[in-house]
C-alpha cells in the first residue's frame, strides 16, 4: 500500500518546514523537503555599501547570528584585504564558541529530547524519567539549563555589546577590548556554566567525555542526561535510524592566529581529503529560483514568482564536486580526527549526530576556558578599518549547524553580488537535476510510519537529529 503524507508546520524548529513523504507498506520510500517562506537577504544587499553586511546579515538569524555576523567579516575581509588582528580572533571565537555552545544546549535539552516525553513511549522503561526530565516548559533538565544558556550569553553582552545580532565583530578584530577585569568575569562565568552543564549533562566533569574514544564506551557512559540518551537510543535502534549520506564536510571551526582550531577537509569512508571552495555548485532544477547552476561567486538570486516545473522548495541545492554532503557537529569533529567521532560519522544516524553534538559540548568547554585564559587585555583586539576598493572574497565559518559561507563581490564600491550557503541548506536541499536527494531526503527514507501516524514520531526524530534553522536556509 502506497501513500503519500505532508508533515509540517514542525514545531520546535526555526522556520518555517514542510515534508511529503511517500510511504510504502509502513515505510517512507521517498521524502521531499520544502523551505516555503522564501526571504532574500542576498537581494537586499545588492547596491549597499559593503559594511552594510555587517549590519544585514546578522538579522538573517535570531539563533546563529554571530555565525552570520563573522562570515560577513571574513567575506569583507578576504575583499579588502583585512585581517583580524590576533587578540581580535581570539575574542571573536569566544564569542562565536559561546553561541555554537548556546545552541548545542538549547537543541538537546528544548528541541530533541521533550519529543520522548510523548505519551506514544508511555510504557517503555526510561519514559518516566523523560517526561521528569525534558517535558516542555517543566522539565527538570530545562532551567538548569536554560539559566547557563543565559549566563553564557552574559560573556557575549561583555564582549559583543548586545546578542543577537551584535556588530562587534569587524574584519580586523573586534570592537572592544577587554580589560584585565573582563577577563576575570569571563572566566567566572564559564566556570560557573560549566559546573551546571557538567551536572545536568555528564554527571562529570567535561573532560573524561570528550576523551572517549569507541562508541562502546560512549553507550557505557554513566551519568547525565546523555546516559538517558543512550538508554532511549538503545531502546529504540536510534542508531539504525536516519542514516544519511555518510559524507561529511566541515571548513574548520574557529579560525585563530595560529590556524584554524579544528581541522578543515570532506570525510568519507574513514578518509579526509581537502576542502576545494571552487568545488561547490548551487543546482536550481528543483529550487523555486531562475538561472543555471554555479559556484555562489557567480551564482544570483532571483526567485521564480510562478513556481513553476519541477521545484518544489525555495532552498537550492548545494552540492560539493556533485555530490551531497551533511554538515554540523558530527561532521566537524569527524574531520577533526577524533576517535569517536569516526566511529559515529561511520553509523551516520540519529544516535551518532547527537553523539556528536554531546562531544562538542564537552570540547567545546575545555576550548572556551583556554580562549578566556589567553585574552591580553594590553594587546589590540582591532586594527584600522580598510579602505573600500573593488574586488571579491568569501568567509567561511563553522555554525552550530555546520559550515555557513559568504561569497562577496564589491564594484563601484558597492556589493554587486552577496551569496550565502547556510549548513542548512546543504543539509535540506531538495534534488538536483540528477535526481539525487539532499541529505535529510535521504535520511528519511525507511523510517517507520504507523497507519494511524500523520506527523510521524520517528520522522521528527531524523528531522529534529539535523537541528535544522529554516529561516538561515532560505536567508
Amino acid at each position: 500500500m502506497t501513500r503519500k503524507l505532508l508533515v509540517g508546520p514542525f514545531n520546535r524548529v526555526e522556520g518555517d518546514l514542510e515534508i511529503q513523504l511517500t510511504v510504502e507498506d509502513g515505510r517512507v520510500s521517498a521524502a521531499r523537503a520544502n523551505s516555503p517562506l522564501f526571504r532574500g537577504f542576498e537581494m537586499m544587499l545588492q547596491g549597499k555599501p559593503p559594511s552594510d553586511a555587517l549590519t544585514l546579515t546578522p538579522r538573517i538569524c535570531g539563533i546563529c547570528s554571530v555565525s552570520q555576523s563573522k562570515a560577513a567579516a571574513l567575506a569583507l575581509g578576504d575583499a579588502l584585504g583585512a585581517w583580524m588582528l590576533p587578540q581580535g580572533a581570539l575574542a571573536a571565537a569566544i564569542l562565536h564558541g559561546v553561541e555554537n555552545l548556546c545552541d548545542h544546549l538549547t537543541h538537546f535539552a528544548l528541541f530533541f529530547m521533550p519529543d520522548f516525553a510523548r505519551p506514544v513511549y508511555a510504557g517503555r522503561g526510561w519514559h518516566d524519567r523523560a517526561v521528569s526530565r525534558f517535558t516542555a516548559t517543566r522539565g527538570a533538565a530545562l532551567r538548569p539549563i536554560v539559566e547557563a544558556r543565559a549566563q553564557l550569553f552574559h560573556i557575549v553582552g561583555l564582549l559583543g555589546g548586545k546578542w543577537p545580532h551584535t556588530l562587534a565583530i569587524q574584519p580586523t578584530g573586534v570592537t572592544r577590548a577587554p580589560d584585565a577585569r573582563d577577563r576575570i568575569r569571563i572566566q567566572t562565568t564559564l566556570r560557573a556554566a560549566r559546573r551546571v552543564i557538567e551536572r545536568e549533562l555528564f554527571g562529570a566533569a567535561a573532560e573524561p567525555f570528550a576523551a572517549l574514544q569507541t562508541v562502546a564506551a560512549l553507550e557505557s557512559w554513566p551519568g547525565g542526561d546523555a546516559a538517558l540518551f543512550n538508554e532511549i537510543s538503545a531502546d529504540l535502534r536510534l542508531d539504525t535510524l536516519g542514516v544519511g549520506p555518510r559524507r561529511y564536510l566541515s571548513c574548520g571551526a574557529y579560525p585563530l592566529d595560529s590556524g584554524r582550531v579544528t581541522a578543515s577537509g570532506v570525510w568519507e569512508n574513514g578518509a579526509v581529503s581537502a576542502f576545494d571552495p571552487a568545488a561547490v555548485q548551487e543546482d536550481l532544477s528543483h529550487a523555486w529560483m531562475l538561472g543555471d547552476a554555479a559556484h555562489p561567486a557567480q551564482g544570483a538570486t532571483v526567485p521564480d514568482e510562478d513556481m513553476a516545473g519541477p521545484a518544489y522548495s525555495w532552498c537550492k541545492a548545494p552540492r560539493l564536486a556533485g555530490r551531497t554532503v551533511e554538515v554540523g557537529a558530527l561532521a566537524r569533529q569527524a574531520v577533526d580526527g577524533h576517535p569517536l567521532a569516526v566511529a559515529l560519522a561511520s553509523e551516520g544516524s540519529v544516535r551518532a549526530r547527537i553523539g556528536g553534538r554531546l562531544l562538542e559540548v564537552a570540547r567545546l568547554l575545555t576550548w572556551l576556558d583556554r580562549w578566556a585564559a589567553a585574552l591580553e587585555p594590553s594587546a589590540r583586539f582591532m586594527g584600522d578599518a580598510p579602505a573600500t576598493a573593488d574586488g571579491a572574497g568569501a568567509g567561511l565559518v563553522e555554525a552550530a549547524r555546520g559550515t555557513l559561507g559568504h561569497w562577496l563581490r564589491i564594484e563601484r564600491g558597492v556589493i554587486a553580488s552577496y551569496q550565502i550557503v547556510a549548513p542548512t541548506t546543504w543539509n535540506f536541499s531538495p534534488r538536483d537535476a540528477g535526481g539525487v536527494p539532499g541529505p535529510v531526503e535521504a535520511a528519511l527514507v525507511g523510517c517507520p510510519v504507523g497507519d494511524a501516524e500523520s506527523t510521524p514520531v520517528a520522522v521528527q526524530h531524523v528531522v529534529r537529529s539535523f537541528d535544522p534553522c529554516m529561516v538561515c536556509t532560505v536567508h
